[in-house]
């Protein structure tokens, strides 16, 4: 097992944390810029937090780093000299980004949404690494499976599709799932509705290919439907999102 300093307090550190701390992994500190966050997660772990990256614990294996993209950079410009095995866990950032500040550096990013009021099980959820040397990659692949049966090596720009890929399966269609929500509850109707298709949407796409599991008047070009609903749509910038999603049925 290995000794751990989780640097961020946010919704992918909350339930990363509790999951290895969980399988034995030993939490030595949480860093968090903010006071609030630092505290709230050490206290639901039981370790100590600091806000200062001075105060950091030297005898660490490992420095997990469960920060923004745009947060990483700034705090390795005042991270101190440390020894232990720095890890990121962004599907966007590269490799490198640790070049120049630390000799060993790695790759731990989980394919999932995180919610902190949302317990995630890590058992099947797909992690992927990489690391600057084999052994470290090793290391990695020894932490990963301690909590995934799903784990593999991936390079930076690999990641980096797997990630574009991700923001349209989850982050585009929860926002549609948003719009969606918005046009019934204009009508006084709960979007939960919609509920039973959008589980039956995803289920489908665990037998069949997406494009194979694609219905509605896009696929069947019936443009008497599509004008009656862009009429429907008040927003223009939702009709052009309509039309747009539309198009793009019909051409793939």
């Amino acid at each position: 097992m290995y000794k751990i300093v989780l640097l961020g307090a946010g919704n992918l550190a909350s339930q990363l944390g509790r999951s290895l701390q969980e399988v034995g992994h030993e939490i030595l500190q949480v860093y968090s810029r903010s006071h609030d966050s630092a505290s709230l997660l050490a206290q639901t772990m039981g370790v100590p937090f600091t806000i200062s990256l001075a105060e950091l614990r030297d005898d660490a294996d490992i420095y997990l780093f469960a920060l923004s993209d745009a947060a990483l950079p700034e705090v390795l410009l005042q991270m101190p000299k440390l020894d232990g095995l720095f890890v990121h866990t962004a599907g966007s950032l590269a490799l490198d980004v640790f070049a120049g500040y630390t000799s060993r550096y790695g790759v731990f990013y989980p394919l999932q949404t995180f919610s902190k009021q949302r317990k995630v099980s890590f058992e099947m959820l797909p992690i992927f690494i990489e690391a600057n040397n084999p052994e470290d990659e090793m290391l990695l692949a020894d932490l990963a499976r301690s909590i995934s049966s799903k784990v593999q090596s991936l390079d930076s720009v690999q990641r980096s599709y797997l990630h574009l890929a991700a923001v349209f399966a989850c982050n585009f269609s929860n926002h549609l799932y948003a719009l969606a929500a918005k046009i019934l509850e204009g009508q006084g109707l709960d979007w939960k509705l919609l509920l039973p298709l959008i589980q039956e949407t995803a289920s489908k796409v665990e037998e069949m290919s997406p494009p194979e599991a694609q219905t509605g008047p896009a696929l069947r070009e019936d443009s008497i439907v599509m004008n009656k609903h862009l009429k429907m749509l008040r927003d223009p910038n939702v009709a052009h999102i309509y039309d747009l999603l539309s198009q793009s049925i019909i051409i793939i």
